[in-house]
């Protein structure tokens, strides 16, 4: 945990995306091997900078990576299971060459990474995409690694966000902005907390909040969501301090009425905080 703490408070332009990924996956697999994955991600740059003859352009350099991670390697989205959380952890992305969009876009990230490619994450509504920054073409490329790489126009993703969201969501250019190394992590581990919310594994739940915390230690609401698991885990003082500090921090906020009446719950339940 002492790794993964010192990774995540990092400026955000130190941090290593692909070894802060695996650092997350050891809280699942404490003996994962993370210097044996990041020589995965190593050889497969080694592989695909061979292939290279220098100087290519951003849809040049979109068909080689597209062509080795998914025809050659075979990586795929995980249409049929997209929430196993094996899809979320890189190690078994890496070793099942499945997953869902923003593992497989920092796989995408991190081999283009080491061929010198200018890529960025982009963190799209409801599905994760890459860009490539370069400016030979004279616009940013952006690209869906879930899809096999797919190249998609602004235009295809304002359709995608109308489809998505039935129009609920208004489509913005600053939706499809870089996303930084703290973002796509944040993304990463709140999508993981989900899937554990979903299949009522509190304990891996609360564990993956208490990460999302030493990433994002600002947030009030990630602070709320730790108190609300808390006592679902009965942890009722530690769960009261966390709700506590939420309206502390956003005394304003929608849900503060409801967050006031499960602080009284908590305290009625809990005699050893009266």
């Amino acid at each position: 945990m002492r790794a993964l703490e010192a990774i995540l408070r990092l400026p955000d332009d130190a941090i290593d995306l692909g070894q802060a990924a695996l650092l997350i996956a050891r809280q699942e697999y404490p003996d994962l091997e993370v210097d044996r994955y990041l020589g995965v991600l190593d050889d497969m740059g080694t592989e695909l900078r061979s292939r290279l003859r220098g100087g290519e352009g951003a849809t040049s350099r979109i068909a080689h990576l597209n062509r080795y991670l998914f025809d050659d390697l075979g990586f795929r989205g995980n249409v049929d299971e997209y929430e196993d959380p094996r899809n979320s952890f890189l190690n078994d992305v890496l070793d099942r060459r499945t997953g869902i969009p923003i593992s497989l876009s920092t796989v995408y990230l991190e081999v283009g990474r080491r061929c010198g490619f200018p890529l960025a994450g982009v963190s799209f509504p409801g599905h994760f995409l890459v860009r490539d920054t370069g400016v030979d073409t004279g616009t940013d490329l952006l690209v869906d690694p879930f899809n096999r790489g797919i190249m998609l126009t602004p235009e295809d993703c304002r359709k995608r966000l109308d489809a998505m969201f039935g129009g609920g969501v208004e489509f913005r250019p600053e939706i499809l902005r870089r996303a930084r190394n703290r973002e796509i992590l944040e993304r990463m581990l709140a999508n993981l907390r989900v899937i554990w919310d979903r299949a009522s594994d509190v304990r891996r739940a609360l564990r993956t909040q208490n990460v999302l915390l030493i990433l994002r230690p600002d947030s009030p609401a990630h602070l709320r969501d730790r108190g609300l698991l808390r006592y679902r885990a009965v942890l009722l003082a530690e769960a009261a301090a966390d709700l506590e500090g939420y309206l502390a921090a956003a005394p304003r906020a929608p849900d503060a009425l409801a967050i006031r009446s499960q602080i009284v719950r908590l305290k009625a339940l809990s005699p050893v905080m009266n």
